[in-house]
């Protein structure tokens, strides 16, 4: 998956706006304000940060082993840092996409659930 896949992917969910808070290298995206995926425009190879179970993010990080990593410049128990553009099937990297904005999802206020099913 190359960046721009990676960033049309997450804009096409709903609720979601690109932001660039970090300097204008590094493209965030939110979900009613809340971040669920960011990435450095200038990396290479592309990585991309994306929110994880923390149990989860254990196994794919030994499945993925170099591929997929502790996050960041994040919290290394709820972020994982993954290799967009080498060995990781698109199939999991669009699941582990759909995850960290679910997880997103089901940390915000019931009010803010609300207006983005409204929206």
């Amino acid at each position: 998956m190359n960046i721009e896949q990676f960033r049309e992917y997450c804009i096409s969910k709903k609720g979601v706006e690109e932001t660039f808070p970090f300097g204008e290298d590094m493209l965030v995206f939110k979900v009613m304000g809340k971040m669920f995926a960011l990435t450095g425009l200038e990396t290479h190879p592309a990585t991309a940060n994306l929110k994880c179970d923390p149990e989860r993010a254990i196994a794919l990080r030994e499945e993925y082993y170099g591929l997929i990593r502790p996050g960041y410049h994040m919290s290394k128990v709820h972020w994982n840092t993954v290799e967009l553009e080498r060995n990781i099937p698109n199939e999991l990297l669009l699941e582990m996409i759909d995850h960290s904005y679910d997880l997103v999802l089901k940390s915000l206020t019931k009010k803010l659930q609300a207006e983005l099913k409204k929206s």
